[in-house]
C-alpha cells in the first residue's frame, strides 16, 4: 500500500475517531481526552491511536481503562462511517508527547537560572520604516 494512502486513512482515522469520542468517551469523561495520532497498519487490520489526557497520572490511566471498556462500541461506530476492506481492531496508547515537553521545558529553565539568574525573553523583532528601506 502506498505511503500517501496511509497518510490519508491515519488522517481519516483521527477525525472520525474524534467524532466518536465527543459522543462516546467525553460524556463519561472528567478530563480532557484529545487523538494525537493514528498509525495504521499496512493491511488496515490494526489500527494504534494515541491519546493525550489533561490531567494527572490517575486521570490518564482512568482514560485509558474507559477506552479499553468501550473499544468495541467506538470500533462499531467508527466502522459505521469510515468505509475500508477491513475495519482496524483499535488499539489505544496514552501520548507522553507532551509530558516529554513539559520536562524538557523545566530542565532548561532550571539550567537557565543556575548560569545566572533568569533572563528576559527575547523579543520579536517588529518592522519599521528604516528597516523597510
Amino acid at each position: 500500500m502506498a505511503v500517501d494512502r496511509l497518510k490519508r486513512v491515519n488522517e481519516l482515522l483521527r477525525r472520525e475517531l474524534s467524532r466518536v469520542f465527543e459522543v462516546l468517551v467525553n460524556p463519561e469523561c472528567q478530563s480532557l481526552v484529545t487523538i494525537t495520532d493514528v498509525r495504521v497498519a499496512p493491511d488496515l487490520r490494526d489500527a494504534t491511536v494515541f491519546v493525550s489526557v489533561y490531567g494527572d497520572e490517575q486521570a490518564s490511566q482512568a482514560v485509558l481503562a474507559l477506552l479499553a471498556k468501550k473499544r468495541s462500541q467506538i470500533q462499531h461506530a467508527m466502522s459505521r462511517k469510515v468505509i475500508l476492506k477491513y475495519t482496524p481492531r483499535l488499539r489505544f496508547e496514552l501520548d507522553q508527547t507532551a509530558a516529554k515537553a513539559d520536562r524538557v521545558m523545566a530542565i532548561l529553565e532550571s539550567l537557565q537560572l543556575e548560569e545566572g539568574g533568569e533572563r528576559a525573553p527575547a523579543e520579536p523583532k517588529t518592522a519599521t520604516g528604516d528597516d523597510l528601506a
